[in-house]
């Protein structure tokens, strides 16, 4: 067995980050498919907040896989909106009659 790749892990704090979110989505998903939709939608959105916070903090060479683009403020902007919508789409919903 040989040791593991190096270059495979995250080499930045917003590799670490992205990593985090993806699993925020993941368990997401998971809620979603327990029948418990609205806070499935509200974890991830939630997740893409605090991505567009770390996109905000952190510096161009330390966002690593959460810098898409070459402006930190269009990657944080579009995190917000859909993260911040996600939220606002679960909490305005109302409950549907069983």
């Amino acid at each position: 067995m040989s040791a593991p790749d190096p270059s495979r892990r995250p080499s930045t704090f917003g590799g670490v980050v992205y990593l985090g979110v993806c699993a925020v989505a993941a368990l997401a998903v998971a809620v979603v498919a327990l029948d418990q939709w609205r806070r499935g939608v509200t974890v991830l959105g939630v997740g893409l907040l605090v991505a567009a916070g770390a996109r905000l903090v952190l510096s161009e060479h330390e966002a690593g896989m959460l810098r898409v683009r070459r402006n930190r403020w269009v990657d944080a902007v579009m995190l917000v909106g859909v993260g911040a919508g996600l939220v606002a789409l679960a909490a305005s919903i109302p409950d549907q009659p069983a």
